[in-house]
């Protein structure tokens, strides 16, 4: 590759990519900057000139999987659901499709020890994840019985728990190829039986 990315002024783009192939390949702490700074063609010098160093570069990678993760979790959540059942498995499912399509991402963000509140930008962009979620709770408390409800908060931190969960067990590792159930159906069932412990009784979804 050389140098011709940072000559052409994609320096940046070719560096979170070489870092996302890392992540991938090696873990988040897999790596070092100078095999980073191999894979984009130049020095490690030269990664100063964007980024604090190693750590710099997966917080980058974090920020832009927060945005991506925000994007996916809002169209599931565009309000055009049929009911509680439907929103919190379109949310789910967002959550499992992102870690599947965009895992350099998703490690950066939940499995390199990164920090959110690392960067301003950084803390912004996972806060408006988060905050996708609670809103989608504060919409869908209000058809579950108010004595049975949880804050919005803690809804939409079960349901970010469950969905967490089966990716950690069922598709970032082996077991989605040996266990007997798709992580989808275990979402789903999961999701049907946390909202008949709160006073409903879902029908199947009908996506």
């Amino acid at each position: 590759m050389g140098k011709q990315g940072y000559h052409h002024g994609n320096l940046r783009m070719a560096l979170v990519d070489s870092c996302l192939h890392l992540i991938e390949k090696q873990g988040p702490t897999g790596f070092t900057l100078s095999e980073a700074a191999r894979g984009a063609g130049v020095t490690p010098a030269a990664v100063y000139r964007h980024f604090q160093g190693r750590d710099g570069l997966i917080a980058e990678v974090a920020l832009q999987g927060y945005t991506i993760f925000s994007a996916l979790l809002e169209r599931a959540n565009d309000g055009s659901h049929l009911s509680v059942l439907d929103a919190l498995t379109a949310t789910g499912r967002a959550y499992l499709a992102f870690a599947r399509g965009y895992p350099g991402h998703y490690i950066a963000m939940f499995e390199s020890g990164i920090s959110i509140d690392r960067t301003p930008e950084l803390h912004a962009a996972a806060t408006r994840a988060m905050g996708v979620l609670e809103r989608a709770a504060e919409h869908l408390c209000r058809q579950i019985p108010a004595e049975n409800c949880p804050s919005s908060q803690m809804f939409s931190a079960h349901i970010w728990a469950m969905s967490h969960g089966i990716v950690a067990l069922f598709t970032r590792g082996n077991a989605e190829t040996t266990w007997p159930f798709a992580p989808e159906d275990l979402l789903d069932t999961g999701i049907g039986i946390y909202l008949q412990g709160l006073g409903l009784n879902p029908q199947p979804p009908t996506t």
